[in-house]
């Protein structure tokens, strides 16, 4: 078991090794997603809660392969648990927000292959966390995922009202803010041990 506390695994997940901004995981949604505020807000809820399912059954599932000494079944399982979880989410967002699944469009199934997903998954249980570590960093990393679509958003939407040259409209503008939101986050960096 790990010793870390879990304030340390929370700003470790959400800040200082953001999964977006300092692993580069989960970039198609970032993207794709991150060009209205409400939109991206709402995203990021639905990618946290299939990170908290999944991180809940993947410490679930390596403690039962460990004892039934089949740890190469570990990637497949973690990906039949996210798989599953993202079919409920999408089934209840269409059930109670019609007008959401319309916005989310082809970007909330593609939360199946969302590597930021898996990649908690592998992460929690590579660096053997406890159940509530698992719990305390699946939040880290939704919320840093959140936070970073929030980001991008809200400088998206600002710069819709900027006059811009035609040469860096549309995704290179996008690409470059991507880029300088990454080198703000290294700044988190020395918060960590």
């Amino acid at each position: 078991m790990n010793n870390d506390s879990l304030w340390s695994i929370f700003i470790n997940a959400c800040l200082i090794n953001n999964f977006v901004l300092a692993y580069f995981l989960g970039i198609c949604p970032f993207l794709g997603v991150s060009g209205k505020l409400d939109t991206a807000t709402r995203m990021g809820g639905a990618v946290t809660f299939v990170m908290l399912v999944s991180s809940m059954c993947a410490y679930g599932i390596q403690n039962l392969l460990v004892l039934i000494d089949a740890p190469y079944l570990k990637l497949i399982s973690f990906i039949a648990v996210i798989a599953s979880t993202v079919q409920l989410v999408e089934m209840f967002i269409k059930k109670v927000s019609p007008v959401l699944f319309r916005a989310l469009g082809i970007f909330l199934p593609l939360i199946t292959t969302n590597c930021a997903i898996l990649g908690l998954a592998l992460f929690q249980t590579n660096k053997g966390y406890g159940f509530a570590q698992s719990i305390v960093y699946a939040l880290g990393a939704g919320m840093g995922f959140t936070l970073a679509l929030v980001l991008m958003a809200g400088l998206r939407e600002k710069l819709e009202l900027a006059k811009t040259p035609d040469i860096v409209k549309g995704t290179a503008i996008t690409l470059m803010l991507a880029g300088l939101l990454s080198m703000c986050f290294m700044g988190f960096a020395g918060l960590g041990n």
